[in-house]
């Protein structure tokens, strides 16, 4: 469904460990399961975006990411469809990228207020971590939508970090899967 005058949301999707981490000590993800439960449920996401925002990292890493021949037939299919989808990277300290996305390098909330009124679906903030704390600090955040893994990490890289003023949320939607993951959607209460 498109959509346009500001009624795209940004929406915040990811999956985090139970005690609030997205990355391991080291920046490892080893313990995120891509199954084909997730895989669904991811899917069922994609049909609502058709923008993905990324901070400088995560886009070198993750954004014209190619899954091997032997991968799965459904991460294979995730990441051709994210691969047609328009990208914006935001980074201060570099202008080009493989891929050749968008890039943001100052003015975020204006940027955002723009690509808002765009025709178009709703956009996904896929992170990294600093840019996740920007936009919540600069209340550009529309909904959450995380996927709480059942598992501890003990430390590593919080999802919420420097958060300068108290969010309050509604919660909209949970699921519990048979992985033993939990599914819980957030609106922004403004």
């Amino acid at each position: 469904m498109e959509k346009g005058r500001d009624n795209r949301k940004v929406i915040l999707n990811l999956a985090v460990s139970l005690d609030g981490y997205i990355e391991g000590p080291n920046g490892e993800i080893d313990w995120l399961t891509f199954s084909e439960e997730t895989g669904k449920v991811l899917h069922s996401f994609l049909e609502e975006i058709d923008t993905i925002l990324y901070g400088r990292i995560s886009y070198e890493k993750w954004g014209t990411y190619t899954p091997e021949s032997d991968s799965p037939d459904f991460e294979r299919s995730f990441y051709k469809k994210t691969g047609n989808m328009s990208k914006y990277v935001f980074s201060s300290t570099k202008n080009r990228f493989d891929g050749h996305p968008n890039v943001v390098q100052s003015e975020i909330k204006r940027a955002i207020g723009q690509l808002k009124q765009q025709e178009g679906k709703d956009i996904w903030l896929y992170g990294g971590a600093r840019l996740i704390t920007t936009f919540f600090n600069l209340d550009l955040i529309d909904e959450l939508r995380l996927a709480v893994s059942p598992i501890i990490l003990g430390e590593g890289k919080p999802l919420f970090n420097g958060i300068s003023d108290r969010k309050k949320l509604e919660l909209v939607k949970s699921e519990s899967h048979k992985s033993g993951m939990v599914s819980l959607t957030y609106r922004t209460i403004r």
